[in-house]
């Protein structure tokens, strides 16, 4: 017995040493791979701008407190950005390629690329850009180069705007699962589809207005980038005149109709390369990196501290996916404390969502403004819980085709009476006192909790409305006529004084360093997100250690996941919600 038990104790041994010795290896790769070495620039080279790996502004830095780890990506639009702007004044980088991109950007992020790309153009370098088909988003992009190459059997997506929601009544009272609505704005269409079986007369003007706006403003650039009329491109649109690459050569949509190959033949021309010989080239995120690993181009003792926002906002820590309370709270204290930040500009794409959180993170910016300047740059989205926490800036930023306002509140509480009771479940409830009973699921609502509930959300409209008028040097009135949830372009929010300037996020950082008489900085980014171990494993990819998100998204695809995802979110509000009215997905 004590042979046996010797064996088994080796064995145990063996097994927690060779445990130890596989997280200390993965700890000293990681720590390795943090430093990674960045890839050499060849002469003669081109940036290939493939941004299909980028969704966020800002990739995020992350501190991983378990044990002394530290991440920073830069794999970010920003980073993207700020590398085209270097490959301009850099010797060996001769032009950029746009080559089958497919990306998962939104509008907004669209347009900093175009402008990027615009002032890239003033170095004489070329940009050409090469698709086999060409979505309307894509096209957008890269009708900005010189030249736009298409495959000859590719297809072209040129027709407008659209969106579509989906409305739940009939299917609530089919099945019993019912979602008890408190709102307060006749534009607060995001419960709209559990109350009725048809776009709102209100909710259609809004989506029609929105997307004319974005759509101009997609028109307006592509028409000066190809020297066509807006009318024009409106026909083509009106008639789908450019479906296919021969057609959109026709109405001048694009250069050259041919294979890939030729493409590259002619990027070897420019370089002045034999036909048989091969060029140079570096992804834009590769040269992002090797820009990370070099001196910042920006020098100074000053900073200009950038916050970013995205995503949904909610309590907790948060991430670059997500607007979380801790994190968010802490960089503003952070940059309000550190007297070498000379201002702070607040990065937002969010939608919106919890309405206290949006409260706590507007307090932190009205006490960062009583010490230093905060502009806000709008991205994609600055909507409704994402306008909240701009709305007391000194100054807001926004592109044309931001999509932002959406000021109103709303509650949904889920009810399962109908199906419940149909199934011949029954609940009934005891209490001390007429109001002690807590909302059921499984019982029809009670006046006094509706009443409750419509009490909060007015409060909370109310407060929401309030800070607005504060922050925008408007009467109450003056903002409740513009609110109501209804949501605007950046370029309709300027006719009505919710934003004060249109420009992207370089502008309001030279913005904010204009008005703090600071010429020399760098830029900051924050928020730095606090993670445990069990995140770190998730991030160097271990089966193991993948959250439950990751693992069904594997297993029922991306868009099946996005379904489920939206249905997740109804379910977990809680609180009042100052959230964007729909999710707009513009087609």
């Amino acid at each position: 017995m004590r042979f046996l038990g010797n064996v088994l104790a080796t064995i145990t041994g063996l097994f927690i040493f060779c445990i130890i010795l596989f997280f200390g290896l993965l700890v000293l790769g990681a720590l390795l791979g943090g430093s990674s070495e960045s890839t050499p620039i060849e002469s003669n080279s081109v940036l290939v701008l493939d941004l299909s790996e980028i969704s966020h502004d800002y990739a995020g830095k992350y501190n991983f407190k378990d044990f002394d780890y530290f991440d920073a990506k830069h794999d970010g639009l920003i980073n993207v950005i700020h590398a085209i702007k270097a490959a301009a004044i850099d010797p060996d980088i001769q032009g950029i390629s746009i080559l089958n991109d497919q990306s998962n950007l939104g509008l907004a992020q669209i347009k900093a690329v175009r402008r990027a790309l615009e002032e890239f153009k003033k170095s004489k370098k070329f940009v050409l850009a090469y698709n086999n088909n060409f979505s309307q988003k894509e096209y957008y992009l890269n009708s900005v180069a010189d030249q736009v190459y298409m495959n000859p059997i590719g297809d072209m997506e040129f027709k407008g705007l659209s969106s579509e929601l989906l409305f739940f009544k009939d299917f609530q009272e089919k099945y019993g699962v019912k979602m008890e609505v408190i709102r307060h704005g006749k534009y607060k269409s995001a419960v709209e589809p559990f109350l009725e079986n048809q776009m709102s007369d209100a909710n259609r003007e809004q989506i029609t207005t929105l997307l004319n706006s974005v759509w101009n403003e997609m028109l307006a650039d592509i028409s000066k980038s190809r020297k066509i009329s807006v009318e024009e491109l409106n026909n083509i649109a009106t008639h789908l005149s450019a479906r296919t690459a021969q057609m959109a050569k026709e109405q001048k949509l694009i250069d050259v109709v041919t294979y890939e190959d030729v493409y590259h033949d002619h990027i070897r021309k420019l370089l002045k390369l034999e036909s048989d010989e091969k060029y140079n080239s570096i992804s834009v995120l590769d040269y992002a990196q090797n820009m990370s690993t070099t001196a910042n181009p920006d020098s100074g003792k000053d900073k200009i501290a950038v916050v970013y926002a995205q995503g949904d906002i909610g309590s907790g820590e948060g991430d670059v996916d997500m607007v979380g309370e801790l994190s968010m709270r802490r960089a503003l204290q952070e940059a309000r404390k550190d007297d070498r930040i000379k201002a702070v500009v607040l990065r937002v794409d969010s939608p919106g969502g919890s309405a206290l959180t949006s409260e706590l993170i507007w307090r932190e910016v009205e006490l960062t403004k009583k010490v230093k300047p905060v502009v806000v740059s709008m991205g994609n989205l600055a909507a409704s819980g994402g306008y909240y926490i701009s709305c007391g800036a000194n100054r807001i930023f926004a592109e044309n085709n931001t999509i932002t306002g959406s000021i109103g509140v709303f509650g949904l509480l889920p009810n399962f009476y109908q199906l419940t009771n149909s199934m011949g479940i029954h609940a009934q409830q005891v209490a001390t006192n007429p109001n002690a009973n807590e909302y059921s699921v499984f019982s029809p609502m009670a006046e006094n909790n509706r009443f409750l509930a419509q009490e909060g959300v007015e409060k909370i409209y109310n407060t929401f409305v309030g800070r607005v008028a504060a922050g925008r040097k408007m009467t109450f009135a003056q903002v409740d006529a513009i609110g109501q949830g209804r949501v605007w372009s950046g370029a309709d929010a300027l006719k009505i004084g919710l934003v004060d300037q249109i420009g992207g996020l370089p502008d309001a950082v030279a913005y904010a360093a204009s008005i703090t008489k600071t010429k020399n900085y760098k830029m900051l980014n924050l928020p730095v997100y606090e993670k445990d171990f069990h995140d770190w494993l998730g991030k160097m990819g271990l089966p193991f250690a993948q959250n439950k998100e990751s693992l069904v998204k594997e297993t029922i695809g991306e868009e099946g996941y996005r379904i489920l995802e939206r249905i997740r979110k109804v379910q977990s509000k809680k609180g009042v919600q100052a959230l964007m009215p729909y999710e707009i997905d513009i087609h």
